[in-house]
């Protein structure tokens, strides 16, 4: 059972690419935070690594007593672009949430993401992204930990083609 001055969740809205920024400063303030990260694969100039990326890119949870704290505070700190309201009142978040998002926390503190279902051998996908963007074509396998091969009908042929597994999805 929730007491009357048990602080409760809200989102705060950061400026762009400023989530950290946002936290460091409402944490300074005394505010509880927390901003859910994963670990993303990033290919760069032959380069691969894992990078922290925000799990909601512009949004933090921020705990507030609104019996003991100053919420309106919050609105002026730096890196933040505002506390989401309904109307002239912080919006609640649900109970629940943000310990949900904790349970999922790997022994670093990063989200686990579900794995993505796996494709069948000539499932029909569609391209998200990409100078492929909206075609479809055939799953063909698995090019690496990471890359897809699917064919797609081109010039009255089948084409090969090698696609990050996150820019297809079942058609």
């Amino acid at each position: 059972m929730r007491m009357a001055n048990d602080p409760r969740w809200y989102v705060v809205q950061a400026q762009q690419n400023c989530e950290t920024r946002a936290a460091q400063n409402l944490q300074c303030q005394s505010y509880e935070i927390y901003l859910p990260r994963y670990l993303r694969l990033r290919r760069h100039a032959r380069k691969v690594e894992f990078i922290a990326k925000p799990l909601f890119p512009r949004y933090l949870f921020v705990a507030i007593d609104m019996a003991t704290q100053r919420w309106r505070a919050i609105q002026s700190t730096q890196g933040v672009s505002r506390l989401v309201c309904n109307g002239d009142d912080p919006a609640v978040v649900p109970d629940g949430v943000v310990s949900a998002l904790k349970k999922r926390e790997d022994d670093r503190g990063f989200v686990r993401l579900d794995a993505r279902r796996a494709f069948v051998p000539g499932d029909k996908v569609r391209v998200l992204t990409g100078a492929f963007m909206d075609n479809t074509g055939l799953f063909n396998g698995m090019a690496d930990h990471d890359r897809v091969s699917i064919l797609l009908d081109m010039l009255g042929r089948k084409v090969r083609v090698l696609l990050d597994a996150n820019m297809v999805v079942i058609a």
